[in-house]
């Protein structure tokens, strides 16, 4: 009978021994096999064919608004060294308020918009992967790639911001690599959604039922003065806004004579609170031209969140045009408290409400008199 029961039940133990070797000691969970690299072809955003581990677990983010790319993606606690301009003042740098401790990590460069990437900090770090974004040209990525005997990932922000496709695909491409498909997935989506949300609000407005709008003292590598503006400008675009800038038929930054301003006399000014205390300088030096502005005499001037440092912030920018929609079209954006939202934006993007922060360091969004100090 004792023989029978032990016979009986060693198909019982074997099958438990089993069960056990492949929870426990054999089998890998599918998070642990998605954490075991494996090679992949992937095209950058230069059209460059490069091999990379897919997931990269050590990245490094190198050039104008690279590591913020790679910030979006949660991708943060796989960053193994900065460039040394990222430890500088943190003021304008959402992603850097956000993540203090990229800071601590070991320099791999100087960094800076004409910067040349060091080759040797970079090997130091032992990158799997090395992004870089407006930073070299694809024979120079191809050269780096040589030295360091990392993959160099280029990616772009294209140039109209704070949508544009080339941001979704790096995004995407980021996600790819890094193992965070999922994420970099939403955070297209959240843009996506984002646009067509301030698209929708004011696209039955007639073109010349809309006020028209100027803003300036933009930040263009410095600080300027009222002079200081762009065509086409992002969040004018997002919500339709009527910009009288438009009519140079121009792109981008633009530096304007103060007469011809004075010659277009727009409706609302906004001002970029980067270059604010120039334009309060100025002010104090010529109140009669300010004076001749209606939006000066009226009270139609606010400040907006600097956007543009080291590339561009992009949940600044969606917050900054959710604040002009609030301001130029009331009605369509009756809904829209500007501060939470841009707290909304903040978290999604980076995982903290960022506003009051963003507003001590620059004033936030608020009617502005040029003649108080």
């Amino acid at each position: 009978m004792r023989t029978k029961a032990l016979k009986a039940g060693i198909p019982f133990i074997a099958s438990l021994l089993v069960l056990f070797m492949l929870s426990g000691c054999g089998a890998k969970t599918p998070e642990q096999e998605t954490a075991t690299p494996q090679k992949a072809v992937v095209t950058d955003l230069a059209g460059r064919q490069v091999e990379v581990p897919v997931p990269a677990n050590k990245v490094v983010a190198i050039g104008p608004g690279a590591l913020r790319l790679v910030c979006y993606v949660n991708g943060a606690d796989k960053v193994v060294g900065v460039e040394n301009l990222e430890k500088q003042q943190p003021t304008g740098r959402p992603y850097i308020l956000a993540h203090p401790e990229l800071k601590d990590l070991p320099t791999i460069g100087q960094g800076g918009p004409n910067s040349t990437p060091d080759s040797e900090k970079l090997v130091s770090v032992k990158p799997d992967v090395i992004f870089v974004a407006s930073l070299i040209d694809k024979a120079q990525a191809d050269e780096l790639q040589a030295k360091t005997h990392a993959p160099v990932v280029m990616l772009s922000y294209g140039n109209q911001v704070p949508f544009d496709e080339d941001v979704y695909e790096s995004l995407l491409l980021i996600g790819r690599i890094s193992g965070s498909e999922k994420r970099a997935r939403e955070v297209v989506d959240y843009l996506q959604k984002c646009r067509q949300d301030l698209g929708e609000r004011t696209k039955d407005i007639p073109e010349d039922k809309k006020p028209r709008v100027y803003v300036g003292a933009l930040g263009m590598r410095g600080v300027h003065g009222i002079e200081s503006t762009a065509a086409k400008y992002g969040p004018f675009v997002a919500i339709g806004a009527r910009n009288v800038v438009d009519e140079t038929s121009s792109r981008g930054s633009v530096m304007i004579e103060k007469e011809k301003l004075l010659a277009w006399d727009p409706d609302i000014i906004f001002i970029d609170e980067g270059g604010l205390s120039l334009v309060r300088d100025d002010y104090k030096k010529n109140p009669g031209f300010y004076q001749s502005l209606q939006a000066v005499r009226k009270g139609q001037v606010y400040g907006q969140i600097p956007f543009n440092y080291y590339n561009t912030n992009i949940d600044t920018a969606i917050a900054d045009a959710y604040y002009a929609g609030k301001v130029i079209f009331p009605e369509c954006f009756k809904d829209i408290d500007p501060a939470k939202k841009a707290d909304e934006i903040y978290q999604f993007f980076l995982g903290k409400p960022l506003y009051e922060q963003m507003a001590k360091d620059y004033g936030g969004f608020k009617k502005l008199d040029l003649a108080s100090p």
